[in-house]
């Protein structure tokens, strides 16, 4: 803030009353959205001005505030604006106030700290400490208000960390101070040309490999893409004749600080995006937010290695819903009854979750911790607890594809609720709400299935079910046979009479996806040997299997859908896969999905025609190689798929699928006959398929991402 100085202000000073001045104070509201090396900017000016004598100075220190000599001149943001190029001479002068900063040395400075590089040449332990300074003094610092935003985008805690033990050798440069934020408006054009240009804020400076300063320069300058490469070789040059080797390794290392860079801003861009919007705001207003968060993800997706960067639409609502529990004013001060949602007959108002709860539920969502927020490949699942309610719910939202590779057939909410009413020993979530939310989105509200205080997450039986487990998930698939398949929702019921019909259906399904996968993924199917939709029908025809009496399937009974109970036995979660079918699919596509060692699967399989009548089994010592043959085959393509467009890879079933691809390759080419390649592919798809190859554990073969 530049203000004239007071009379008694100009008799402290010694200086002229109303000659201005810069008074700094930090503004207690603010984000923490920036790493400091040093805390006191005084300090720093009051070391470094023997070197660069045109730097402001320090005329007061009183506490946290800090009255700064006023530098003359012009921003040169008022003369040259974000996204306009700079002129030759104007890029010079700006490589030359990098080079005046190499005179300033590690013992000029203040004490640096403990977590910096003791030797001052390290550049690539300088780039990890970085890293690691913004997780904890930007990341670790916001989480607990922003960690539910960033989960729900896609970011995972630990990025920052991953991004620090990812960091390659670099070439060893000399250090020097650095500002680390010289943009347009931080640098005055000053009205006397001696110098022309004057570096201003100084509180985020730093002591490091020069090529950092250069990396933020060109970032947060926003120069055209065009006039990068001048910029560059002024700086070489000019740094080139001041002190040579601190040049070295320019080429090759610049880009990986211009991925630190484009790494951190993530976190304060999404922060400031979502905080604008405040109580009030309009469509545009939301663009904007949109748009500004979708940029900084996008920017930040390689450096990160994020799985998948959501769609401006998926962003959107999630502003939205933040937004809806946060706003500008505190939270005591906003109700829930803003919350604005529309009830869906199809689910009547639950007797113990009325619609108060429902509006309760919805503003926790917005205002969740990172913990509690499960995106999975189809839906973004967020636990909260509800006053006045007992249990803790599960707010499930729509996520990823709008028209998923396998089709949907049944409505999940339609089968929960004919579980529920068949009063069967199935464990599964109960329906609690269905409705549409601000920005016309639908959402379901279920009984959450983790541990009962309902903040641990759920446990998993992700390296396969125990043998007490194996028993509880047969008793209940043989208790699914007896619920009424009757009024499940859509009439695309799958196999809606026998068995053997249910087969044909199965097999359609699955060349009708294999024809509709897009074209990169067809081409490099074909480059692996996979058939064409056409040949794989001719191939899948050769098999049938005995009728049998078709049931109610969960459909999708990997590890991640199944959850341990503390006192025992498996819930049964996320039915969105739900069909009727034959019983015998649902258990040998489990044992696909799943880990499943051969006396459990034998387990198993005796429990099973054990329990269910002859019309359910009959057959199934034969035909259980069908389904396990057909699901090998899905996998291929499926999994492929994932690879190629990057779909769901942040979905652990989904990870480990593809991680194991070469695997699922190999049996499926076995199974359907075909010749093994006899060279390696050179699509590089392929190379990046073919890379996880796991030699170790071989109960991992065949889990799939069929989801």
């Amino acid at each position: 803030m530049v203000r004239p100085l007071t009379e008694g202000h100009s008799s402290l000073l010694e200086s002229e009353n109303g000659q201005p001045v810069t008074v700094r104070e930090p503004i207690p509201s603010a984000l923490p959205v920036v790493i400091r090396t040093w805390q006191d900017e005084a300090e720093l000016l009051n070391r470094i001005r023997r070197f660069l004598p045109h730097v402001p100075q320090c005329l007061v220190k009183r506490g946290d505030m800090t009255i700064l000599s006023y530098v003359e001149g012009v921003p040169l943001s008022s003369i040259r604006p974000n996204g306009k190029p700079v002129d030759s001479d104007l890029i010079a002068a700006l490589a030359g106030l990098f080079a005046d900063m190499t005179q300033v040395r590690r013992q000029h400075l203040p004490p640096l700290p403990p977590s910096w590089p003791r030797s001052s040449r390290n550049s690539r332990a300088f780039l990890m400490a970085l890293a690691y300074a913004a997780d904890e003094q930007i990341r670790q610092r916001n989480w607990g208000e922003f960690g539910g935003l960033f989960a729900m985008l896609g970011i995972p805690e630990d990025a920052l960390v991953r991004f620090a033990e990812r960091v390659p050798a670099l070439i060893r440069r000399p250090f020097s101070l650095l500002h680390t934020d010289l943009h347009r408006d931080n640098v005055i054009v000053s009205y006397h040309g001696d110098p022309p240009l004057i570096c201003v804020d100084w509180e985020l400076a730093s002591f490091g490999d020069p090529l950092h300063d250069l990396a933020t320069h060109l970032v947060r300058m926003q120069y055209p893409v065009d006039q990068w490469p001048e910029v560059i070789e002024a700086w070489r040059a000019a740094m080139g004749s001041r002190r040579s080797n601190a040049v070295d390794g320019l080429d090759r290392d610049l880009k990986h600080y211009l991925a630190f860079e484009r790494a951190q801003s993530v976190y304060p861009d999404v922060m400031r995006a979502a905080t604008s919007l405040g109580d009030s705001f309009d469509q545009r207003d939301l663009d904007a937010a949109t748009q500004e968060v979708h940029r900084a993800l996008a920017a930040a997706e390689q450096p990160l290695r994020l799985k998948k960067v959501p769609d401006e639409r998926e962003i959107e609502r999630t502003l939205y819903r933040w937004n809806e529990s946060h706003g500008v004013k505190a939270s005591s001060e906003r109700s829930v009854f803003q919350i604005v949602w529309h009830h869906d007959p199809r689910v009547p108002e639950h007797p113990e979750f009325p619609g108060t709860a429902v509006s309760n539920a919805l503003f926790e969502e917005g205002a969740a911790s990172a913990d509690h927020v499960f995106k999975g490949t189809a839906h973004l699942n967020t636990a909260v607890r509800v006053p006045g309610v007992e249990f803790t719910v599960m707010v499930r939202r729509k996520v990823g594809s709008v028209n998923p590779r396998e089709r949907r057939f049944l409505n999940e909410h339609a089968v929960l609720r004919a579980i529920e009413g068949a009063n069967v020993p199935v464990r599964a979530p109960r329906v609690l709400a269905l409705g549409i939310s601000g920005l016309r989105e639908p959402f379901t509200i279920h009984s959450y299935e983790g541990p009962a205080d309902g903040i641990r997450p759920p446990e998993h039986p992700e390296n396969g079910l125990r043998p007490h487990e194996a028993d509880d998930l047969v008793d209940q698939l043989a208790a699914l046979t007896r619920v009424g398949c009757e009024n499940l929702g859509p009439d695309e019921n799958l196999g809606p009479d026998t068995g053997l019909d249910f087969y044909w259906e199965l097999q359609y399904e699955l060349v009708r996806m294999v024809n509709e996968l897009p074209k990169a993924t067809t081409e490099v199917a074909r480059e692996l040997g996979l058939p064409s939709s056409h040949r794989l029908l001719e191939i899948l025809e050769r098999h049938t299997v005995v009728p049998r009496q078709p049931v109610l399937l969960h459909g999708d009974l990997n590890p991640w859908n199944l959850v341990r109970r503390e006192g025992g036995g498996l819930t049964l979660i996320d039915w969105e896969m739900a069909m009727v079918g034959d019983p015998l699919y649902d258990l040998v596509r489990h044992m696909h999905l799943t880990p499943t060692r051969a006396e459990i699967r034998e387990r198993m399989f005796a429990r099973w025609y054990r329990l269910l009548p002859e019309e359910y089994t009959k057959g199934w010592n034969q035909d259980w190689r069908v389904y396990r043959w057909m699901e090998v085959v899905r996998s291929a393509y499926v999994d492929l798929d994932r690879l190629v467009t990057g779909d769901s890879l942040e979905a652990p079933n989904v990870r480990r699928a593809v991680d194991t691809y070469a695997m699922t390759l190999a049996a499926a080419t076995a199974a359907l006959g075909l010749p093994k390649r006899s060279k390696a592919p050179a699509n590089p798809y392929l190379a990046r398929a073919l890379m996880h190859r796991d030699d170790g554990d071989q109960r991992t073969a065949g889990v799939s991402a069929d989801v």
